[in-house]
């Protein structure tokens, strides 16, 4: 029994490296997005199927209770022998992913194959397939609403196939002794290679989820950071001094082989490699580039010939065409050179095409609204865009945990959270709001952070009673306490504090946030508030923003005031008017 253990694991083994490539694929990443078709229900139930192949032509053969062949299934077994494999995983997977049908459609596939290699038991190996991928679709309706499968619950469902299998056989052949025996050999070897590799296989899918999730976040984070650099460039008057911005400030950013600025009709700016022949001036003749302006849609090209360029040692292989919109008409091209064809991957699309939906709506909101209206609404949009997407997706997965230890705080911070986002989806209706409104969308966000780390910080709120007559610019604290919080305290381990205060002073009300965390260094703390700030770790960006809608909005008096405390940590404060 321990030798059959050890062969099914080391088979099992080449299973799931097949496994972890196919977590690789495009048509992997639907499945797990739940984006089911008939077109696609076919082709990922063949895909297991085939995958079930795989785990049968890995298995051994037995004869007599021993193993009779350590070679690969490749062939009709005798009479006197049983195949014994692991197609069960890729059916039990194909039911978990892909529901009833897609695990029925990889079971028939599976169990058809073992049919034709025939061997002892070969009724009930054709049918526990088929059955198994059926059940374990119906069982994947019961964790309908998580994306997949914890790698435990896998392990406690993995059980049952083998079990149900054990138990087939013994119905298919019910008085012989020589069954019984072979069910006592292969029952718990079958068990554990089973359930253990169902398990590793939906690990492995988790970690194909957060690569997702990660990719994601920084593809926005850095379509976000870009957008908001490209504001002065976008106000400039002159076309060609803004496509010479734009392409400066993404040949640095994105280190792509060369950029190239449109418009409908000409090159007006290209930096990075091929300016020999990629020339300012030249016209916009390739067929891509027309189709992007005509359909308005980002267009990939990933060869020479579709790149169209006359010059016999053009460095370029592939590129990304993106249409830029002014008031819903393409009125330019971003465009991404790459050398290699495999230099585009599934980042570099998102990030592009977020790129152009960003730069196009900033150009449409500078070409409608006037320039002190467009500063606020543009500031407020990035600010808005700026949520990280990392604290929306911990904030779930904290939900989703406390649902199981505590079902009233989850609720709780559910409502917590829904307050969070619906401010910050409403930022650009107004200019100002009362500071009440803030209030509460600060005490949102700090019982949210309260709960993710209430082993180590603390956080105080204290406020006068009366809010209603005063006005502040909106998500003008919460960037503060986050600052504490996310850079503050950021190497604080335990004891970690931050209040919040708010009292009157005269005609004003005084805002201060304290940590007592490391404090700002000494090089930044005098620019601190006064410039981005974007290449330090001290939350430059969201000082300086807050910074700037204070003045633009209240006027100089209301700015930031930001200083090391003598023993430890650090305050920002402000003052805004208060009107009885």
């Amino acid at each position: 029994m321990n030798h059959l253990t050890l062969i099914l694991f080391e088979r099992l083994g080449l299973i799931l490296v097949i496994a972890f490539v196919l977590t690789r694929t495009r048509g992997f990443r639907t499945l797990l997005e739940r984006e089911f078709s008939k077109k696609m229900t076919l082709v990922h139930a063949c895909v297991f199927g085939f995958f079930g192949i795989a785990g049968t032509i890995t298995g051994v053969v037995l004869e007599g209770g021993t193993v009779a062949a350590r070679d690969f299934v490749w062939t009709p077994v005798s009479d006197g022998r049983m195949v014994v494999s692991s197609s069960l995983v890729a059916t039990v997977i194909a039911g978990l992913l892909g529901g009833p049908l897609v695990g029925l459609g990889a079971g028939i596939i599976a169990g058809v194959h073992l049919f034709f290699l025939g061997g002892i038991g070969f009724i009930a190996n054709s049918l526990v397939n088929p059955l198994t991928g059926l059940l374990a679709g119906w069982t994947a309706r019961f964790f309908s609403n998580e994306r997949v499968i914890s790698p435990m619950k896998a392990l406690f469902i993995g059980v049952f196939p083998p079990v149900l299998h054990m138990h087939m056989l013994l119905i298919a052949e019910p008085n012989s002794d020589d069954m019984i025996a072979t069910v006592n050999t292969i029952g718990l070897p079958l068990v554990l290679s089973n359930s253990i590799s169902i398990a590793i296989f939906t690990a492995m899918i988790g970690i194909v989820l957060r690569e997702q999730e990660h990719e994601a976040a920084q593809a926005t984070r850095r379509a976000l950071t870009i957008a908001e650099e490209a504001l002065p460039f976008l106000r400039k008057d002159s076309s060609h001094e803004m496509a010479a911005g734009i392409a400066d400030l993404l040949y640095d950013r994105l280190k792509p082989a060369a950029v190239a600025v449109t418009n409908e009709h000409e090159v007006l700016a290209h930096r990075g490699m091929g300016g020999d022949h990629h020339k300012e001036g030249d016209s916009v003749l390739t067929s891509l580039s027309v189709q992007a302006i005509e359909t308005r849609q980002m267009q990939m090209a990933y060869s020479r010939s579709e790149i169209q360029c006359r010059y016999e040692n053009c460095p370029f292989e592939a590129a990304i065409i993106i249409p830029i919109m002014d008031k819903h008409e393409s009125t330019g091209l971003i465009k991404f050179y790459f050398q290699k064809a495999q230099h585009i991957r599934p980042v570099e699309l998102m990030l592009a095409q977020g790129l152009g939906e960003l730069i196009s709506n900033q150009l449409n909101t500078i070409a409608t609204e006037k320039l002190k209206t467009h500063i606020r609404d543009a500031e407020l949009r990035n600010l808005q865009a700026q949520i990280n997407p990392h604290f929306l997706f911990n904030t779930l997965h904290l939900i989703a945990a406390l649902f199981r230890k505590d079902p009233e705080k989850a609720r709780q911070i559910t409502v917590h959270l829904a307050h969070y986002m619906r401010f910050n989806i409403g930022l650009v209706s107004s200019s100002l709001v009362q500071l009440e409104k803030e209030c509460q969308h600060v005490k949102a966000y700090i019982e949210i952070i309260r709960t993710r780390f209430s082993s180590r910080l603390t956080i105080q709120f204290s406020g006068p009673d009366e809010l209603s007559q005063i006005s502040i610019p909106p998500s003008t604290i919460q960037p503060l306490v986050e600052n504490s919080v996310q850079h503050g305290l950021e190497n604080v381990t335990d004891g970690g504090e931050v209040n919040v205060t708010m009292t009157k002073a005269d005609n004003n009300i005084l805002i201060s946030v304290r940590d007592n965390g490391t404090g700002f260094p000494d090089d930044v703390l005098d620019d601190a508030g006064y410039t981005p700030l974007a290449k330090t770790n001290n939350g430059g960006a969201g000082l300086y923003n807050v910074n700037q809608r204070l003045i633009n909005l209240l006027g100089e008096s209301s700015r930031l005031h930001i200083r090391n405390l003598p023993d430890r940590g650090s305050e920002v404060y402000f003052t805004i008017p208060y009107n009885d």
